[in-house]
């Protein structure tokens, strides 16, 4: 698309918390009341990930009660707006995502703030988080889908690429996180790109895509192609 081509544009429409349903899991608006154990154990448990609040503004919360009050803040937001990630085989709560830099008038939205538990991570449930978001932003008329993480964290950066965003630059000296210098990696799918890239998801998602033991016979970059 030429930058200035004209457009039938229409703005895409904001969205509403409401429960998005996948094979692994289900993404519920969240709820403190009733996540909040969950996520407690999920995130700052004896088994979560030392590393997962290395790169985000908030955490470790050494309080239950300074974690309840965090969770409360996130549930009242509707840009961020935030999603829980329950495992339908368990009914237990992993993780943590949203939506937010949401900006209808120009079909912009970002998917951000996501603290997977560490028996979330690497498995098929996060991918698929991430793909229901991208799924419904798309459904709500977005043309632009962000990522954005701090450049030195790798992990993010290589799980922004295997999802297939697109790696669009540096935003230098940035921000400032936690006292230190951010500079930020900015990432994108648009919407003329989402169809190959939904059934890229979908068929890596697909149940014969993995053996007796849970293992990926194809990986998500090959399914694309």
């Amino acid at each position: 698309m030429h930058q200035d081509d004209l457009l039938d544009w229409h703005a895409a429409v904001l969205p509403s918390p409401r429960t998005l349903q996948g094979r692994y899991i289900r993404l519920e608006p969240l709820d403190p009341k009733r996540h909040g154990d969950d996520l407690w154990q999920a995130l700052q448990g004896p088994e979560s990930d030392p590393a997962l609040w290395d790169y985000l503004p908030y955490g470790p919360f050494d309080q239950r009660a300074d974690f309840d009050t965090w969770l409360a803040g996130n549930a009242e937001t509707r840009d961020p707006l935030f999603y829980s990630v329950v495992d339908r085989r368990s009914g237990q709560v992993q993780g943590l995502l949203s939506f937010l830099s949401i900006v209808p008038e120009h079909g912009s939205i970002e998917i951000g703030h996501v603290a997977f538990g560490a028996r979330m991570q690497r498995s098929p449930r996060a991918t698929e988080a991430v793909f229901l978001l991208a799924e419904e932003a798309f459904a709500l008329g977005n043309r632009r889908l962000e990522w954005k993480c701090n450049a030195a964290n790798q992990r993010s950066m290589r799980a922004a690429e295997r999802f297939g965003f697109q790696f669009e630059g540096i935003f230098r000296q940035h921000r400032v996180v936690k006292g230190r210098n951010r500079d930020t990696a900015w990432f994108a799918m648009v919407d003329h790109e989402w169809p190959a890239l939904r059934e890229a998801f979908q068929r890596w998602l697909a149940e014969e895509n993995f053996d007796t033991e849970g293992r990926q016979r194809q990986r998500l970059e090959a399914l694309r192609g």
